[in-house]
């Protein structure tokens, strides 16, 4: 090869032999073991690849075996490639070499003269479920958890495998909800009975005593007590038809921005009628091309922000400062408000209350929590006890002395500074001295908001995103008087809320709603200008990001939109933009650009084009591009002048978590890095070379 890998912590397969249940005579255990407990999962790199290969030199020269079977050690089965060295890999010809190693070592278990087992004991992924796929049979634990081929994801395709063992297996649909839809929404997991169900596994055991279980079953399938029966695969137009669908759906979710999951359904397509290896000369040329992509460093860069970084904040004070929840209150009850109540009930299983202005908005407020729990007791989520529950831990009231021994008290009213004050204020009277309260402003300075208080070092700043329940990021803001112990709290509150923070601090708009509203400003400004509706909104489309600004405008509101870039223009008034003719939009009550007909076009509002008075100055969309990303180039530098937040690490991470920044594209400052933005803007790069991007020089 041509470069060296990283050193690399090698899984083991060590072998034991035993005899089989009910007379089925005697097997070789396969143990998957990397020497570490659950928390640093099997991987798979070259060293792996030879051990696997010295096990089974080791079982081919073992007489009078009966079959042999695999699992992992305990909560893990295995989890694919390790991606640690993909930033070494240099050249196609290494990634090429890589891919022929696994598909090489795999087959070789695949090729055994006797029946082969999988016991899938735990999490399983990537490469992991491909060498399952590898057996003959699979059983699964009903415990597992993390089921997934979830390489499209980062930039990859199931190269050792997986695009043909499972298709064959299960069909071309099952495969491609799995290689493909899967993963591209959030990088969803299997659950243990959809593994079954689904054919991927041929039989589910409980946890308890699972392996005793599987032996017992592998000893059944040995005596032909037990007949594992498989659905015949349909290799006509539904193939067709999926992989079809499978395009579409890609189309649609990212256009031809991320090159992995079409090649994985080129994959899948080639599957219906290649022999095996055919297949897996197709798959290791895949691998070969994939792992010289941005999009593949971008995806592992986005990986591991969300995997460590956000699970190790930068500038978290010492958690031992933060002061024990046992009671929240939310100031408001509204929608926003109810989510939230909802949430923390649900997470700290402490009482919540909530207070707003009249009974009647205190009802709804506590109505829309009670139908949320029915919800999810209606989906088998909550037992009747615990959704009973769940619903006394939340109350509400119009008098705020009902906070007066809570210890986290949360404020979601209207996003008016004087209301905040005053509403803090009347909060104040109430609590103890050691209640830490907490803003869910977007866009306001929460040093204003404490500033007449008699305590404003224990106000922080807590922005949720909406909803509330779904998306992952909290910024937690520290003003200028909030000290340690407060964002302590904020933060052990967060992590109990199971939401990544970020510490950010206290400038307008802090950092998603802040690049957000630049971002939007520009494309509207085109529009103003003169720019066709439609040639603004699809502008950004290449990148591939989650909704078109005008869509984002409508789910953010365009009442909000424009108050936020009020605000915005009032703290930075060279930069930010302020639409006349969104105003208009707002006054009318309007609240959307798009409209669609019974067909589903799209078209523009007409009472909203009507409002609408145009420039004749119109730009294309590779000119709108260019100038809202020039923008947030220059709007992420300053941030980072200003201290906003630690670094651009971060800046990405919320990005990628609060906004639905692509995963492929590793965040946006290494995108504005690639595309030479962040040099043309300010000068320099975000990041240092190589980072989340290929080697240079």
């Amino acid at each position: 090869m041509s470069a060296e890998l990283p050193p690399e912590v090698v899984t083991e397969f060590k072998v034991r032999y035993l005899e089989l249940p009910l007379g089925a005579g005697k097997a070789a255990m396969i143990t998957m073991d990397n020497g570490h407990d659950h928390t640093r999962p099997n991987t798979f790199g070259l060293g792996s690849l030879a051990s696997l290969n010295a096990a089974i030199d080791t079982i081919e020269a073992e007489a009078g075996l009966a079959a042999v079977c695999l699992t992992g050690k305990p909560f893990i089965f295995a989890v694919g490639a390790d991606l640690s060295g993909v930033p070494f890999i240099s050249d196609r010809e290494m990634g090429l070499e890589i891919a022929q190693a696994g598909h090489a070592a795999f087959n070789r278990l695949a090729g055994l003269k006797v029946p082969t087992f999988a016991f899938i004991n735990g999490a399983a992924m990537g490469g992991g479920l491909e060498i399952a796929l590898h057996c003959d049979y699979r059983t699964v634990s009903s415990s597992a958890a993390a089921i997934a081929l979830p390489e499209c994801f980062l930039g990859l395709v199931p190269g050792w495998g997986g695009t043909y063992l499972l298709p064959n297996l299960i069909g071309a649909k099952g495969a491609v909800k799995v290689i493909v839809e899967n993963a591209l929404n959030q990088n969803k997991m299997l659950k243990p009975a959809q593994v079954a169900d689904m054919g991927i596994a041929d039989a589910m055991f409980d946890g308890a005593d699972y392996l005793e279980q599987s032996l017992i079953w592998a000893a059944g399938v040995l005596n032909s007590d037990v007949v594992v029966e498989r659905p015949e695969v349909d290799r006509g137009a539904a193939w067709d038809d999926a992989v079809a669908a499978g395009r579409a759906f890609v189309a649609g979710k990212l256009g031809d921005a991320a090159p992995a999951p079409v090649r994985a359904l080129d994959l899948i397509e080639l599957a219906k009628t290649a022999s095996k290896e055919e297949a897996f000369a197709a798959e290791d040329e895949a691998l070969a091309d994939l792992l010289m992509t941005e999009e593949l460093r971008s995806g592992l860069y986005s990986f591991d922000l969300v995997q460590k970084r956000a699970k190790r904040p930068v500038g978290v004070p010492d958690k031992s400062l933060a002061r024990p929840v046992t009671k929240v209150g939310v100031v408001g009850a509204g929608l926003m408000a109810s989510q939230m109540a909802l949430l923390f009930a649900q997470r700290l299983q402490v009482p919540v209350v909530m207070t707003d202005l009249d009974q009647a908005r205190v009802d709804k407020g506590l109505d829309y929590c009670r139908a949320q729990i029915d919800g999810m007791q209606a989906k088998g989520r909550l037992s009747e006890g615990k959704a009973n529950r769940l619903k006394g831990l939340i109350t509400g009231s119009i008098d705020k002395s009902a906070f007066a021994d809570a210890d986290f008290v949360i404020e979601a009213v209207f996003e008016d500074l004087k209301v905040k004050q005053q509403v803090f204020a009347e909060v104040e009277a109430v609590v103890s001295e050691q209640c830490i309260l907490a803003t869910n402003t977007s866009s306001l300075s929460v040093t204003a908001m404490a500033a007449d208080l008699k305590h404003p070092e224990r106000v922080v700043g807590f922005h949720f995103f909406n909803p509330v329940a779904v998306m992952p990021l909290v910024e937690i803001v520290r003003a200028e008087q909030t000290d340690d112990a407060a964002v302590a709290t904020a933060f052990a509150v967060g992590k109990a809320l199971k939401k990544s923070c970020v510490l950010v601090s206290d400038k307008p708009a802090f950092v998603v709603n802040r690049l957000l509203t630049r971002f939007m400003g520009e494309v509207t400004r085109s529009v103003d200008e003169g720019t066709d509706f439609s040639t603004a909104d699809t502008a950004l489309a290449p990148l591939g990001l989650p909704m078109t600004p005008f869509v984002l405008l409508q789910l953010v509101g365009p009442a909000v939109a424009f108050h936020v870039s009020e605000t915005m223009k009032e703290a930075y008034p060279d930069r930010f933009y302020v639409s006349d003719n969104l105003a208009k939009v707002v006054e009318a009550g309007k609240g959307a650009i798009w409209a669609w007909d019974a067909d589903g076009n799209q078209t523009v509002d007409p009472e909203v084009a009507a409002l609408f008075v145009q420039g004749d100055d119109p730009l294309t969309s590779e000119e709108v591009r260019q100038r809202a990303l020039e923008a947030m180039a220059e709007e992420i530098g300053l941030m980072l002048d200003e201290g906003v937040v630690a670094e651009a690490e971060d800046i990405d991470l919320c990005m990628i978590m609060g906004a639905g920044w692509p995963f492929h594209l590793g965040g946006i400052t290494p995108y504005l890095d690639r595309e030479g933005v962040s040099e043309k803007v300010n000068g320099k790069r975000f990041l240092a070379p190589g980072v989340a991007s290929l080697p240079t020089g």
